[in-house]
Formats: structure tokens, sequence, C-alpha cells
């Protein structure tokens, strides 16, 4: 097993995998900034390094700050978590070619996984259904972009193919104005991630997004721990998810996630990852796959109960997997509402001091949280504060135990968006399960 893990993260997820560490019996360094000395995973971690000021630029994204802090304590791997530096190609090369172990996939893979195209077109050799779409990205000859469009279909979407989280694409309804989405969308993407190559696809009007989750060891081992849908999104950016999506044919979703595996093993892939999809009208259509642990982790920890990140520290150890695919049973339901430090009218951050926190308890409820009583939230970073977890025997239970979290949850001293999940999980639509992406949205106008 590992002997110390440095953990390159701040805020819930740093204090999730602190405690993963401490299970397993790892030693731990908590890196962070000036301005979050006081996380309650850098009081708990075995030693802490201050790694530059509150600037993401100048601390949590300085990977040489990074590698000096696991160097002056003869770590022995480097845990991403998610966000940060997370999917970083360059960042996990350079862990590895300092001496020290990426708790993640090799650097190539993630190249592979972080450009859209070469991703569909690995997912499409293993078998994994995609978007119709360009099937590799669009050249300069204007007429090839026309033919690929009134193939596919309008509205088609132009996208970035170093894109993600819901910038560098455009969706266009019909050819005249083709050309022009698909130049601007050039331009923007080569300012915005350095790359100007785009693709074309399918645009579906109101699909949900499925995602599976898999767990696979570089050794030719692999398993999926089921699906879950994150469907609940405002912005692009995931609100409530719930483990397994409710709704899907079993066959279908048993076919999608064995082809997720076999993915998996074709490519050589390592650690914990994500193949998200879009699904519409009984068809998966593969996205992205996130080559990191995601946020959304636990509602899968529980239907399973598979410590998703306590694997991924194996996993690094190089001990192959701990469970076959016949030793994973989804059982239940869970749902996780997203907890933010913002105005839940406007979505304005809402950083500040916490007077009172109290977490909700009882069976079958979970609090994935690094606040306290007088801890300061800072305005530097993401307004995630917290993850309130349920889980039931089945759909209506899990979703009536959350409805009683949210209310005992207490978050005073500053503002939260609290009372956006309270009404989510009585919203008569997301109760009879299966709303498209574009659901809330749409809510939060009326």
């Amino acid at each position: 097993m590992l002997d110390k893990v440095l953990i390159a993260n701040r805020g819930e997820i740093a204090l999730r995998v602190l405690r993963a560490c401490k299970e397993l019996n790892i030693k731990t360094v908590a890196v962070h900034s000036k301005a979050d000395k006081d996380l309650m995973h850098v009081r708990l971690a075995d030693e802490s390094v201050c790694i530059g000021p509150a600037a993401s630029a100048l601390s949590y994204l300085n990977v040489p700050a990074i590698i000096s802090a696991a160097e002056v304590t003869s770590a022995t791997a480097i845990h991403p978590g998610y966000g940060f530096l997370a999917e970083n190609a360059d960042f996990a090369e350079q862990v590895e070619k300092s001496g020290f172990i990426f708790i993640g996939p090799r650097a190539d893979t993630i190249r592979l996984m972080g450009d859209k195209v070469s991703a569909i077109e690995a997912m499409k050799k293993a078998g994994v259904p995609t978007v119709p779409g360009s099937d590799g990205p669009l050249t300069d000859d204007d007429e090839r972009t026309l033919e690929v469009a009134r193939r596919i279909g309008y509205p088609v979407i132009v996208k970035a193919a170093a894109g993600g989280g819901g910038r560098g694409m455009r969706v266009v309804h019909n050819e005249a104005a083709l050309l022009g989405s698909v130049q601007l969308t050039q331009s923007e993407a080569g300012a915005a991630f350095g790359s100007d190559v785009v693709y074309l696809e399918k645009f579906l009007q109101k699909p949900r997004h499925v995602e599976i989750q898999v767990i696979a060891d570089g050794q030719g081992n692999a398993v999926h721990l089921g699906d879950r849908d994150c469907s609940l999104q405002r912005r692009h950016q995931k609100v409530l998810e719930e483990a397994p999506a409710p709704g899907i044919d079993e066959d279908l979703r048993a076919q999608v996630a064995e082809a997720c595996v076999n993915a998996c093993i074709d490519i050589g892939y390592r650690g914990a990852g994500t193949f998200e999809f879009l699904y519409e009208d009984g068809g998966f259509y593969f996205i992205e796959m996130n080559t990191r642990v995601q946020v959304e982790h636990p509602v899968t920890e529980m239907v399973t109960g598979i410590d998703i990140v306590k694997e991924q520290l194996r996993i690094a150890a190089g001990m192959p997997l701990s469970v076959r695919q016949e030793d994973v049973k989804i059982s239940g339901h869970a749902f996780e509402c997203r907890i933010n430090a913002e105005d839940p009218s406007t979505f304005i951050p809402s950083p500040g001091k916490v007077t009172t926190f109290h977490a909700p308890g009882g069976l079958g409820i979970r609090v994935d949280s690094h606040l306290y009583d007088g801890y300061t939230v800072p305005p530097f970073y993401d307004s995630l504060i917290a993850k309130v977890i349920s889980f039931g025997e089945d759909r209506a239970t899990a979703l009536a135990r959350m409805r009683g979290a949210l209310d005992e949850l207490v978050v005073e001293g500053i503002k939260t968006n609290t009372p956006l999940h309270r009404d989510l999980v009585v919203d008569r639509a997301f109760k009879a399960g299966g709303v498209s992406i574009h659901y809330l949205e749409s809510k939060l106008e009326d």
C-alpha cells in the first residue's frame, strides 16, 4: 500500500480523500493556499504545506509548488481530486517524471479522452454508442461541412474538440447559419482552449444526462458500478444527481455498461472514470469521459457499497481490482444534493463566515462537507460547500429521506441554495423521474 499521499485539492473532496487514506493507514499531506489554512482536512492531515496565495493559478494550479511540496514531505503519490489539475495530462506526466505516483489514469489516456474527437473515435472502436456526427474534425472544405450537416440532419451542434463544461459549443438550426457558426466557434475555441479544432454532432432536443461509473486497474481488469442520472443542471453544471437512472430498460442498461467496460480494457484505462451519455428515446449517445473521481460519486457508493476512492488508492499502489463484475450488486436508490454558498434566487456566490452548521442525520443519510462552526467560506473558489446524500431501499424512500435531511440542514451566516433543493425534491415532474437536461432552467424561468 502507498506510504504517504499528497492531496492536491481543497474542500470536501480533499477531506473525502483524507478519510479514505486514514482507513487504509496511509499518511497524508495537505497542500493549501494562504486563504485555506483553516480547512478541515488541513487540520486533520499528518502534514500540511502552504503552496501559494489565494489565487488558484498561484496555488492549486501551481505545478512546481505541488511537486516541491511532495518532495519536501517525501510523499509517495499525489491524488488530484476533481477540478483543478485532475484531468491535466501534463500534470500527470510531471508527477510521474518527478518520481511520484499519479493517482489516476496515465497521461496519454487523459490526453486521448480529453480531446473529444479522439475520444469519440476510441469509443466507436470499442462499440460504445455515440451521437451521429462528423466522425472527426471539420476541415476547411465548406462543401464537406455542409454535406455532413445534411447527412446528420438539423439541428446540429458545433463543438470544440478541447472544450468542456458547457463551453465551446454552438447550436445551428439551418444551413444558412452553419458556416458562420463553425468559423465563430473555431475562433472562440482557439482563444479559450488553445485549439481551434471543432466537430459536428446531431443536436438532441430533450435528452437526459446519464453516466456510467467504471473502475479499472490497468492490468486488464475493469468493472462498471452502474449508472447515474445527472439531468438536473443549470448552465451545464449539475445540481442534483441520483443512482440508478430511473426508467431505463435493463437490457439496454447492461449492454451499454458492458461496452464501457470493454472500452476501458481496450484503452488500458487505470483508475476511476465516468462515461457520460445523452439519453433520448431509448438511445444512449456518448459525449465524453471524465478521467477522475466525480463530485457525484457518493450516490454510486451508496447503491453498491464500494468505496471508489479507496479503489483509486489500491490501484495506484499496483494492486488489482478488489471486485469482479459478478460481485457488484446495485441495491436501492440514492440522491445527492449539491449545497452551494450562493443566493438561491440570483445564484450569486455568498462567501463569508459560517456562524452555525448543523448536518442532518438519520438512517440512510450521508453528508460530505468541510464546513464547521466559525469556518469562513473564501470568495476565490467553487461555491460547493456540502453534499447531502440520501439512500433508501427504493426511489420513493430515498427521496423522502432527502426531504427530511434538507429540512434538518442548517447553514447560517451565508446564503445557500438549500431552498432550491427543497423545491426540487417535491417537484412533481422530478418525483415522477426522467426529466431532461433542460428541465431545471425551464423551471427557473417560469
